[in-house]
């Protein structure tokens, strides 16, 4: 017969064990992302006080919940623990130099940054209907308020609230 095993206690479990051992003040951490915010405050919606570009070494200098108050000497903000790896990340994985192989991101991802060209593009060729999907989709996510996407994002258990 197994022991029952208290739902809080599970929580607890589990929380504790949700960031690295090497995440704790006085440690070190690697940004794994292109480029990471650091935030004014723990929280997603924080406003960003700088931004550290990928496989960048951060000190530890304090732990809440799943975030983490880091600086990299001049920078100093706050950084959810999973945008951050236990050890450096390696400067150099595509033949292109870039620290993410391109068979590995997707379409929309890597075309993000070109939407402005996208529209004049389509403006250019005469494609009409691209012109006025663009135009609705940034209608729509213009619809999304910052309190949105925190609802969803607690409703889903995603980022900070899992």
């Amino acid at each position: 017969m197994k022991a029952k095993v208290p739902g809080w206690f599970a929580l607890a479990l589990a929380t504790a064990t949700a960031l690295p051992a090497a995440f704790a003040p006085g440690g070190e951490a690697f940004t794994k992302r292109v480029e990471t915010a650091l935030l004014a405050e723990p929280n997603m919606l924080a406003k960003p006080v700088a931004r550290i570009g990928y496989a960048q070494s951060l000190k530890v200098e304090a732990v809440k919940g799943a975030w983490l108050r880091v600086s990299d000497g001049k920078n100093a903000g706050w950084v959810f623990g999973g945008n951050l790896a236990e050890e450096k990340p390696s400067e150099t994985r595509g033949m292109d130099g870039l620290p993410v192989a391109a068979s590995e991101t997707t379409a929309a991802a890597a075309a993000r940054p070109l939407v402005p060209a996208a529209e004049e593009y389509s403006a250019r060729r005469g494609l009409g209907k691209a012109v006025e999907d663009l135009t609705w989709l940034k209608t729509q996510a213009a619809a999304v308020t910052p309190a949105d996407v925190k609802a969803f994002l607690q409703e889903k258990k995603k980022g900070e609230f899992q």
